[in-house]
């Protein structure tokens, strides 16, 4: 119960955040940059339709159609979101009568516009829920049509930047990209936390020294590969380990002062779950205490 309570709070939190910054940052200058919401600052500039009415009308269409087109269970996650996000647009309009950023240079109200509303996005999609809109445009794109997901979004958006560059001019569209990107780069890394750790394949003939370096000074688990050279065809031992950013260039510096010829190999590991470094400290914990 409070997991799940935790859990909507945290997408309360997330759509308030995309509220408010269409609010302060994105409808006073313009700066449609994707989704229905995008949509909704041409249409208002061009018929004069309230920006949170619009949302909440076509994203009940959407709704209704994802109902009939991909299930409850595809829905269900979108029904919050979707109903939710217009209204707190509509109740945190009045903001904008106190909070004027007017002063500012366009391009940092995209950075903080883009910044904020990509963590918003990324803490509503970190629980596995959507705003609706054109999220469940790309779903149905995707099942009917067989377009690959970033293929869809691609498309959906390429559109309304099309159509922000007609109604609102070049400066705008570019600022409105600054967005998206912004958007786009920071939901992700919400999404997955900002867990940005190393992940290290080494090759070296020292591979035992190497595993006993890393598992003493810096107690990380290694785990041991046996491989085969594609060319020579011979036997290698190759070290997998993954380590935190802040550990990688020590680690280098020490890796190669083993073996200056060693064959490292660095990927970027969103996520790390290390159950024996866990248990090896409580263990130390342990032995401290006796």
């Amino acid at each position: 119960m409070q997991k799940r309570l935790k859990r909507h709070c945290t997408v309360f939190l997330g759509v308030f955040l995309i509220a408010l910054s269409f609010n302060l940052f994105l409808t006073p200058y313009n700066f449609a940059a994707s989704g229905v919401s995008g949509l909704a600052i041409i249409i208002n500039r061009l018929t004069g339709i309230n920006e949170s009415l619009f949302i909440f009308i076509i994203n009940c269409i959407l709704v209704l159609v994802s109902f009939n087109y991909l299930g409850f269970k595809k829905t269900e996650h979108s029904i919050i979101g979707s109903f939710l996000l217009p209204i707190l647009i509509y109740f945190t309009e009045p903001v904008t009568r106190y909070v004027s950023f007017s002063g500012l240079d366009p391009l940092f109200i995209a950075i903080l516009g883009g910044a904020i509303t990509g963590l918003g996005s990324g803490l509503v999609y970190q629980n596995d829920y959507t705003t609706g809109g054109t999220d469940i445009l790309d779903q149905l794109m995707e099942k009917y049509m067989k377009i690959p997901m970033n293929k869809c979004i691609l498309y959906i958006d390429g559109v309304i930047v099309i159509l922000n560059l007609i109604v609102f001019g070049f400066a705008t569209m570019l600022y409105s990209l600054v967005v998206l990107y912004l958007i786009s780069e920071i939901s992700n890394r919400t999404m997955l936390k900002i867990n940005r750790n190393e992940l290290l394949f080494i090759e070296s003939k020292k591979a035992n020294k190497i595993k006993e370096f890393l598992t003493t000074e810096y107690n990380y688990d290694v785990t041991l590969l046996n491989a085969t050279g594609s060319f020579t065809k011979k036997r290698k031992k190759t070290l997998l380990c993954a380590i935190k950013k802040k550990d990688y260039y020590g680690i280098k510096e020490g890796i190669v002062m083993i073996d200056p010829r060693a064959f490292i190999t660095t990927l970027i590991a969103y996520e790390q779950k290390n159950g024996n470094q866990t248990l090896r400290k409580e263990l130390e914990n342990v032995n401290t205490l006796l």
